[in-house]
């Protein structure tokens, strides 16, 4: 059973389009949705630095942009690329909208559309206030939680075993790191602002406007919900969950256990990847795991995709 994952803000570095802009059905489409954004992505994601698409606003459809066009040239004989193989599909924060322009939910142009007005009401509203994150590295679960709370945090994150995101106000962040749960490192995260809390409550509404204009087609596959872990059959639900998603914490570890539960034996990280093949390792154990980077591993992601795909599998 295979499932394909697309990471979320934070996995971005500068440089990693390069190589894959060499293939013209890449670049063709990349050029597409930097219409769309108004962004020259292609730029972005060669030559710009690290602080410029740490930008909210940038980040999105730039990772957008790599995990849904590296999915289509690696298997481009299937309508829906390497998503056509899967027989789960999730994204982790605003790579649920790189799996829901993968699995046929929504138009990759309007996915653009949305992943603009998101970036867009992300960054205006990162801009009220200073705001963050910070990954909480081992220690206690319930330890973590209480004394994320005890600082006024939110726990925005939840990525299983070993790794809890906590966001809020950098004063806030900077008291957790100060003073940690017993165990515990603080890392903070290369993003820019408190994303999945309360922080964000001005970008909903201009997402529930836009949404109401889309159109949206049921998923071709399995499709998880950051929201509860759960299989989100309708099209339409899974726009709703989308908009409420910027408020609400992701729990990757519902994602995960509902991947075990289905019989999961192969996961495959679109690019840029590491992050949720990482956290897959400490908490999928027997799971085969696959990091998509870079164009020169194309035959091996699609025969590993191959390898693990189940009923839903087309013939390639």
């Amino acid at each position: 059973m295979l499932v394909i994952v697309a990471p979320g803000q934070g996995a971005q570095t500068p440089g990693f389009l390069a190589p894959w802009l060499e293939i013209d059905a890449f670049a063709e489409g990349l050029a597409r949705l930097s219409e769309v954004t108004g962004l020259d992505l292609a730029r972005l994601g060669t030559g710009a630095d690290a602080e410029t698409i740490r930008d909210t606003a940038v980040a999105q459809p730039l990772l957008m942009g790599a995990g849904l066009h590296a999915a289509l040239v690696t298997a481009p004989r299937l309508d829906h690329g390497l998503f056509s193989l899967a027989d789960v599909a999730a994204g982790h924060s605003v790579g649920e909208i790189t799996a829901a322009a993968g699995t046929g939910v929504l138009d990759p142009l309007q996915a653009a559309v949305f992943i603009r007005e998101r970036g867009r009401g992300m960054a205006d509203a990162s801009a009220v206030e200073p705001t963050g994150m910070a990954a909480v590295v081992a220690g206690d679960p319930d330890e973590v939680l209480a004394r994320i709370e005890q600082c006024g945090l939110t726990a925005a994150n939840n990525n299983g075993s070993g790794q809890i995101v906590a966001a809020g106000t950098l004063d806030r962040l900077q008291a957790l790191r100060d003073d940690p749960p017993a165990r515990a490192r603080v890392i903070p995260l290369s993003v820019a602002g408190a994303f999945h809390t309360a922080h964000m409550a001005p970008a909903r509404p201009r997402l529930a406007e836009l949404a109401a204009t889309m159109t949206t087609s049921d998923p071709i596959t399995r499709l998880l919900s950051n929201r509860d872990g759960e299989v989100v059959a309708s099209g339409a639900e899974y726009l709703e969950r989308l908009v409420a998603q910027v408020t609400t914490p992701v729990r990757w570890d519902l994602c995960m256990d509902t991947m075990r539960g289905l019989g999961a034996t192969g996961l495959l990280e679109l690019p840029p990847a590491k992050t949720l093949t990482g956290i897959a390792k400490r908490n999928l154990k027997g799971v085969e795991l696959f990091s998509l980077n870079t164009p020169d591993q194309i035959d091996e992601a699609l025969a590993f995709c191959q390898g693990h795909a189940g009923t839903t599998a087309q013939e390639v």
